[in-house]
Formats: C-alpha cells, sequence, structure tokens
C-alpha cells in the first residue's frame, strides 16, 4: 500500500481533497503537525465528502515524530528543488511520498539529506508549484500505473446505457 505524507499542510480544502483521492487510491494518508487547521474543520470534511470515514489517516506530533514511527521508510520528497522527475523513480509498495506544506514545500533542512529521494513534477516557466492536491494526484497516479492499477477498477460503466 501506497503512503501519501503531508508536512505542515495548512489548507483544509487541500488536505480533504487528498484524503479522497487517498481513499479511490487505496492509500494510506500521514499528517505531520503543526497543521494549519483542526483536523474535524468542516471545510476539511467538506473537501473529503462521505470518504472521510473510510480513510486511513494517522497524525504525528512532527517530523522526528514521523520518522521514529515508521523506521526504515523509504520516503520520496516532492519539490520544485530536485533534479529528478516523478517518472524517474520506481515506486516500492510501501514506500512514503511526502509533500510539504502549500506556502512553502518540505524544509530544506529535510531536503538537503534526502537528495536521491526528491522528485519534482516538470512545469513551464516561471511557475512555482502546482495546486498540492493536484500534486498529491499527479504523483500517486503515477506510482500506481508503475503498480498496473492492481486491485482497481479499471473499467467504467455506463448508468442507464450501455456502450456500443
Amino acid at each position: 500500500m501506497l503512503n501519501i505524507v503531508l508536512h505542515e499542510p495548512e489548507m483544509p480544502a487541500n488536505t480533504g481533497n487528498i484524503g479522497r483521492t487517498c481513499v479511490a487510491a487505496g492509500a494510506r494518508l500521514h499528517l505531520i503537525e503543526p497543521l494549519g487547521f483542526k483536523i474535524n474543520e468542516k471545510q476539511l470534511k467538506r473537501a473529503g465528502l462521505d470518504y472521510w470515514d473510510k480513510l486511513d489517516v494517522t497524525v504525528y506530533d512532527d517530523y522526528n515524530d514521523f520518522l521514529a514511527k515508521n523506521p526504515g521508510a523509504k520516503i520520496y520528497m516532492a519539490t520544485t528543488k530536485a533534479h529528478k522527475t516523478y517518472t524517474e523513480v520506481s515506486y516500492e509498495d510501501d514506500c512514503y511520498i511526502m509533500f510539504g506544506k502549500e506556502s512553502a514545500g518540505i524544509p530544506e533542512e529535510i531536503l538537503v539529506d534526502n537528495e536521491d529521494n526528491c522528485i519534482r513534477i516538470p512545469m513551464i516557466g516561471d511557475i512555482r508549484s502546482l495546486n498540492l492536491s493536484n500534486s498529491v494526484a499527479i504523483v500517486l497516479y503515477e506510482a500506481l500505473r508503475q503498480h498496473g492499477f492492481s486491485d482497481m477498477n479499471c473499467e467504467g460503466h455506463l448508468h442507464r446505457l450501455h456502450w456500443k
């Protein structure tokens, strides 16, 4: 099972959207405090719709607490500062993909010790970054694609009509 880690997320709507994406993808969500919102906030639940109760979510006091409770975890760190793109790595079954807070990303003090595991989403020009929930979806679904979308529903069905 893949793991999404949000380091100090600030916006409840983004975290709610990411939670919903994690449920759809069968991924766990890990939240590293401080959070910019309360976990029971209405905006968070609204963005996650009725999926929040299905989410496997763990909250940590800080980055060191996260590391202590997940010893030996393979962690990929999404940052605009990385040399490699998110498609240049092979995501292990139980790896962790970390994203930083909306206003600043993952602190450079963490990145500098993890250069080989840093990944980026390519962008044109001077664009600073993508929306956090969009970034999570892009990288998470690349990892799922690499695993052949195993255990996922890959067939679409119309509700009232049938495909020809």
